[in-house]
């Protein structure tokens, strides 16, 4: 089985300016001889670099964060007020213009509604409930990702976890009863799963 991928997280607010001044610096590369394979091209600055089964020396003395555990960036620095200010306006005007597009396209339309919270309790719920296999069509042999499923769930209760005490009473609300309904539904599909019989080993093969 082949190592999973590494990802390296990188700064990507300096991208446009650094990718400017590299391409005012650079100069044409060699040609690469013919019997030497081609190398790699260096990732534009800015972007992430995806480092795959790595076998370059001194490769393994690199830092990596301990199993399980992804490198998010933690060493990153945060944005600044103004950063995420303007980000924040940029993001506004772009979902305006999609908005206007929509609308062109079909005048009947009306505003969508702002995403609230309820919206994103929901989201996470129907999700939980779709890898469970509910919404299979008559007939169909259900398809269920129990391991995704108890990841979303898990996910509502963290959710539940770092609200706790900032919700409007509705919102706590129906946070807990969308919780308690996919975590009661996740306990009827495992004890279902359980409760089937173990199949056989399959028999040795002759020599």
């Amino acid at each position: 089985m082949s190592e999973r991928p590494k990802f390296e997280v990188i700064d990507r607010r300096k991208m446009k300016a650094e990718e400017e001044k590299a391409t005012q610096q650079s100069a044409p590369a060699a040609p690469a001889a013919p019997s030497a394979p081609a190398a790699p091209p260096e990732p534009a600055p800015g972007r992430p670099r995806l480092v795959v089964n790595e076998t370059q020396s001194g490769a393994a003395e690199k830092s990596a964060p301990p199993a399980g555990e992804p490198d998010m960036g933690a060493s990153l620095p945060p944005p600044t007020a103004q950063e995420t200010r303007e980000q924040k306006a940029a993001y506004d005007a772009s979902a305006q213009r999609l908005e206007d597009l929509i609308r062109a396209q079909n005048p009947a339309a009306g505003p969508q509604p702002p995403v609230t919270f309820e919206h994103l309790v929901q989201q996470l719920y129907l999700t939980a409930m779709l890898q469970m296999g509910a919404g299979t069509q008559e007939g169909q042999q259900p398809r269920v990702d129990i391991v995704g499923a108890r990841s979303t769930v898990d996910l509502l209760g963290v959710l539940a976890e770092k609200t706790r005490g900032n919700l409007t009473p509705t919102e706590d609300r129906v946070l807990q009863s969308v919780l308690f309904e996919a975590r009661m539904a996740f306990l009827e599909l495992t004890s279902m799963m359980t409760m089937q019989p173990v199949p056989p080993a399959p028999p040795p093969k002759k020599k």
